[in-house]
This record gives structure tokens, C-alpha cells and sequence, in this order.
């Protein structure tokens, strides 16, 4: 297929890597240029798009997908009846409603698909596409789902991906929560973080999260493969949402504001997990205990 791939970033650089190296036909476009090698460089999101069948975008926040799209060279321009834009960034649901429509105004599909999988899933091609959108618009993608990720779900109707998605990553940063506080809790208390991780891997709590994040906190390594600016977007769009729908998160509320304060201590390029070395320093422990 012919595809128009918009921001390589963490995700979307291995992302379109997997699709050129899945045969298609890619063209790509970043807001600083950079080389790709199998892939035609555009100097805009409109020369990208122009031709394709199917525009793809993975760029940072709301923002940044309404610029990519309908500022003067934005993708929209190039859409023609029959094509297809898909988005994997994590958004509003509402806004993604609102863009919907304004491309469907030119005659093309819309599908959200954000993803799960983080930085590793990106690069080996092992995404959860968690989808909203048409059916048969869906259908349509089959092809370059599998070349980037191992499922794609769909959630329901346009937007309903990006709500999943929310929701999603509302667990997450709950559940990596309650591990960072138990971790530092046990910690302050004299259990090694090896001792607390092998028990609660063995037991009912045993979670995702903490499986995929355990390696890094025993290496004391929080270099991003989810930044934490990312997370608390994605936390800030929680709120938005709950407001919108008249929904209490009290739980969320809280988590929210140790993001913020991370944010004001320079965390905003680690990965979110470097939020447990908030704690661990209220707890006047180091981040090696």
C-alpha cells in the first residue's frame, strides 16, 4: 500500500521502519527532518500525503495532530475521496470527533488507533492497535496493523479508540503507582525492592506493569521508553474527559499531582517510572534502595 507516514518520533520511527520493511510504498514527514532510509523524505505533511492511500500519524498531543492536518501544507489538503487517515497519537476524544468530521468533509475515512506497547513494542512490531473507526475502514488497514503490531482491536465507533486508550493508560499510571508506594513503603521498612518484586510476581497482584517496568527500577534506569511528559498529557486528557462527561477520578486527582511535580523537577524527558524517585525522596531514601 501506499503510505503516508507523519512524525518519527519514539513510536512512529519504528513504526514506518516495519512498514517499509513489510514491503509498502512509504513516504514520511517529521517537523525536524530527518533521513529514512527506504522511505521518500516530504518536506510537508501535504507532500507526504499527496498520493497516498492511507495517512498515518503519531505526533505528540492534540496540538500537534490539528497542525499536522489542517495548517497551511497540513495533510488535509493532499486528502482526496478514498483515502484513509489514521491516528496512533494518544488524544482528545472530542477533538478526535470534531477532525473527524472535517476530513470526512473532504470525502476520506477517519480511524483513531493509538497503541500500546511503548518503545519495544514500536521496534519489534508487537503494538496493541486500539481502534475507532468504521468497520470496513478497519478492515481496510488489516495489512499495515499486522506489519507494526500483533492486534488491533476495535473499540467501536470514531473516537471510541482514543477513549479506550484513556482508559488504558489511566490503569496504568494507577497501578504503577500503587507499586511505586509499595516499593517505597516496604523499602523505608528494610525489604529489598528484588525481595518485594519476586513476592508480588508470584502472587495475585502480579501485573504487566510491573513486569515490564521491574528490570528498569532494579537497574535504577528511567530513560524513556514512555516520557513521563507523554503520561501526563495523557493524564491531563483523563481530566478533560471527566469534566466533559461529569465523572469523578478522585484516585487519579492524586497521581496527578506527583506528574506535576515531577514535571517541575526536570523529570519531564525521563520515563514516567522515574515518578518512584519522588517518593523514595519524601521517604528520605536513595533511588538505589
Amino acid at each position: 500500500m501506499k503510505v503516508a507516514f507523519l512524525g518519527l518520533g519514539i513510536m512512529g520511527r519504528p513504526m514506518a521502519a516495519n512498514l517499509v520493511k513489510a514491503g509498502h510504498e512509504v513516504a514520511v514527514w517529521n517537523r525536524t527532518p530527518r533521513d529514512f532510509e527506504g522511505a521518500r523524505v516530504a518536506a510537508t505533511p501535504a507532500e507526504a500525503a499527496a498520493g497516498a492511500e492511507v495517512v498515518w500519524l503519531c505526533v505528540s498531543d492534540t496540538a500537534a495532530v490539528e497542525q499536522v492536518l489542517f495548517e497551511e501544507s497540513g495533510a488535509a489538503s493532499a486528502l482526496t475521496a478514498g483515502m484513509t487517515l489514521v491516528d496512533s497519537s494518544t488524544i482528545s476524544p472530542s477533538k478526535t470527533r470534531e477532525f473527524a468530521e472535517r476530513v470526512r468533509q473532504r470525502g476520506a475515512d477517519y480511524v483513531d488507533a493509538p497503541v500500546t506497547g511503548s518503545k519495544i513494542g514500536a521496534e519489534s512490531g508487537q503494538l496493541i492497535f486500539i481502534v475507532g473507526g468504521d468497520q470496513a475502514a478497519v478492515h481496510k488497514l488489516q495489512p499495515l496493523f499486522s506489519a507494526m503490531g500483533k492486534l488491533a482491536l476495535r473499540m467501536g465507533e470514531t473516537s471510541m479508540g482514543q477513549a479506550a486508550k484513556l482508559a488504558m493508560n489511566l490503569m496504568i499510571a494507577m497501578i504503577y503507582e500503587g507499586f511505586a508506594e509499595a516499593l517505597t513503603l516496604s523499602g523505608k521498612m528494610g525489604v529489598p525492592a528484588e525481595t518485594l518484586i519476586a513476592l508480588i510476581q508470584a502472587s495475585m497482584v502480579r501485573s504487566g506493569v510491573v513486569d515490564y517496568k521491574a528490570p528498569f527500577v532494579l537497574r535504577n534506569d528511567f530513560s524513556p521508553n514512555f516520557p513521563l511528559r507523554l503520561m501526563y498529557k495523557d493524564i491531563l486528557l483523563m481530566q478533560e474527559s471527566a469534566r466533559e462527561m461529569r465523572v469523578k477520578l478522585p484516585g487519579l486527582e492524586t497521581v496527578s499531582e506527583i506528574y506535576e511535580i515531577a514535571m517541575e523537577e526536570g523529570q519531564k524527558d525521563l520515563d514516567y517510572a522515574a515518578t518512584l524517585t519522588l517518593l523514595q525522596k519524601w521517604a528520605g531514601l536513595n533511588s538505589a534502595q
